[in-house]
């Protein structure tokens, strides 16, 4: 990967923190990945991270002092971070026993008296108290700046984006935003809050059925909501909006008041001076700015995720329905694109890039296609031991029968969002390979037949998938399962299979959506195995009273390569799983590649889908 100097940049941030504008000189100064409203993914505008250290992860968060220049990052990207930074800055692996958090390392490192900023506009509440209550007692300050340093030094800074914002039907989401309105008032009325302020732009995106483009790949728009007993406000830029929006809420039943999107602060510094907020609680997530929170006093603020992150993960039949067509479509496309990978590779012209371009062709095809829902991690041989590897012009690598190719990919359709992994190899893995990649699946089948109590938190889940790698001393360095959205964001919460303690997990409940998605990495080669799968009620040989069980239901369908397996180290149950997904697989994609007229994909299927026999 490149390497950009980032010696000059440092040198003039460095410069900026001495200046007196910020009241004093400050010693330390934190970047971070998310844009203001702490999203995951960002546009290009809110890279500042990315602009100030070279690492083009969507995770982690840099500290820059006057000697030292630091970035931390999870496991997913120690690799990429090690190609990409240059000699100025240490790499901090983030879960790792000896590495110390960012607030540690100041708590080390840096004299009493100290002031390290961050801007307040950026981090979130939770984070900001959560840093300053560990570096406070040695005397070093956290200071929230109204100013960003990189902004003021960036250039050529990209422009904000103003994509058209649309509605989705009332057939896609089942469920009209003048209904989704209401309920969040009675959540309100149960809370005693007055006043509801939203920030996530897919909250927002699901609470008022439209969709936008401002953020690659995921469907939301800048925009605020502000959410009385009374009013809506949605805090937009109006000439975003289609024509059909006004009609869309009058139809839906919603009254929404629409107010431009840079005067958000000044209305709601107004509103909580008005007599609106004394007689209730201002409802304001410590998951939205420092900024945004602190404005409101402690002593009547409700500081609690909003109803709807919870409200959004659960499904309704249509949007349940919906992503399960959308699983289908997807299933199509992929087995279009590995039949046509597994007759073509062998000509030796094809990479990295190539091949996701013509993934992306295989999935236009299909009906109510929007785009991907993430860059496609499209690795052969070493790049798939980069565990969120994207190629580029200087990485992109050939495809070869001689090395494992790792997919993860999704789409977005009007119906649901997608996001499945499959691990081949089209020439002769090596018997250590197949192995390890055994052993990822026998932890996704264990975890994909599990049976588990309604609202069990997805932690306790975890160990599921990594029980197999376990056993030999392997693992992996991410989590194991992440919810998704309906024509939404890809990752979405509040639930998670995780070995980290998951802030806010309501624990995992039927309606739910999460990948299924242990892997295992190496310098040479990448697995990972990932399907979408589906909470619903279970049945059990015998009942608790009020205690309910749940399982799982895999709504991905494409085969697993049967080669790249070790039967011997499968029990009948895993092989009798393996069966059954295949038969349904066969079944359920045929009649759309009959319809497609693809007969290659057909074979292909046909081939995948054989039984295993011992």
């Amino acid at each position: 990967m490149a390497v950009r100097s980032t010696g000059p940049l440092l040198g003039r941030l460095r410069d900026l923190m001495k200046l007196k504008y910020l009241g004093e000189p400050i010693q330390g100064y934190i970047v971070l990945s998310e844009d203001a409203h702490q999203n995951e993914y960002i546009s290009a505008c809110d890279a500042r991270r990315a602009f100030i250290t070279g690492f083009t992860g969507s995770a982690g968060v840099a500290l820059i002092t006057q000697s030292e220049a630091l970035l931390w990052t999870d496991g997913r990207y120690f690799v990429q971070a090690q190609q990409q930074l240059d000699d100025n800055w240490t790499l901090m692996k983030m879960g790792l026993p000896d590495t110390p958090t960012l607030a540690e390392w100041l708590t080390k490192n840096m004299k009493a008296g100290s002031r390290i900023a961050v801007d307040a506009n950026l981090i979130t509440y939770s984070e900001w108290r959560r840093i300053n209550k560990e570096i406070k007692y040695k005397g070093i300050n956290l200071v929230p700046l109204d100013t960003n340093l990189i902004d003021r030094m960036w250039s050529d800074r990209p422009s904000i984006p103003s994509n058209p914002v649309k509605p989705l039907n009332i057939t896609f989401t089942g469920k009209k935003c003048g209904e989704k309105v209401e309920e969040v008032r009675q959540k309100m009325t149960e809370k005693n809050a007055t006043i509801l302020l939203v920030t996530a732009l897919d909250e927002i995106a699901w609470l008022l059925n439209l969709r936008g483009s401002d953020i690659t790949y995921n469907p939301v728009f800048y925009s605020y909501v502000i959410v009385t007993h009374t009013d809506v406000h949605l805090f937009v830029d109006d000439k975003k909006l289609d024509s059909t929006v006004p009609e869309h809420f009058k139809s839906e039943n919603l009254s929404v008041i629409i107010q431009p999107y840079d005067k958000l602060h000044t209305f709601f510094n107004d509103i909580l001076a008005s007599d609106n907020s004394k007689t209730g609680k201002v409802w304001v997530s410590d998951r939205s700015s420092y900024n945004l929170v602190n404005i409101v006093p402690k002593s009547n603020r409700i500081s609690k995720p909003t109803p709807i992150p919870l409200m959004k993960a659960i499904k309704n039949s249509v949007e349940i329905n919906g992503l399960k067509n959308a699983h289908i479509k997807d299933g199509a496309a992929l087995c279009s694109y590995f039949a046509w990978l597994e007759e073509n590779i062998s000509l030796g012209n094809l990479t990295e890039i190539s091949g996701a371009e013509k993934l992306l062709s295989f999935r236009s095809l299909q009906e109510g296609f929007v785009g991907p829902s993430f860059e496609t991690i499209s690795s052969s041989g070493p790049n798939g031991g980069i565990i969120h590897y994207s190629p580029t012009p200087e990485t992109d690598r050939k495809l070869s029968v001689d090395e494992m190719y790792l997919c993860d990919s999704g789409g977005q359709f009007l119906d649901g969002t997608t996001d499945v992994t499959r691990t081949l190899h089209f020439g002769t893995p090596t018997e250590y390979q197949k192995e390890c990649f055994t052993r990822v699946f026998k932890g996704q089948a264990n975890l994909a037949m599990s049976k588990f109590p309604n609202k069990i938190l997805g932690n306790c889940l975890d160990s599921y998938a990594r029980r197999f790698l376990w056993d030999v001393g392997l693992d992996y360095m991410h989590g194991t399962g992440h919810g998704i959205g309906a024509y939404l964001n890809v990752h979405e919460g509040p639930m998670g299979i995780s070995w980290r303690e998951i802030p806010n997990d309501p624990g995992l409940q039927a309606g739910m959506f999460l990948s299924n998605e242990p892997g295992y990495y190496e310098e040479d080669f990448g697995i990972r195995i990932e399907d979408i799968v589906l909470v619903k009620d279970s049945t059990t040989d015998y009942k608790m009273p009020q205690k309910p069980f749940l399982q799982f239901e895999t709504v991905t369908l494409c085969p697993i390569q049967t080669k790249m397996l070790m039967i011997d180290l499968l029990t009948d149950k895993e092989i009798d799983y393996l069966n059954e997904y295949h038969h349904r697989c066969l079944e359920v994609l045929t009649p759309l590649l009959e319809k497609l007229n693809d007969e290659r994909a057909l074979t292909w299927l046909k081939k995948e889908t054989q039984p295993v026999k011992r």
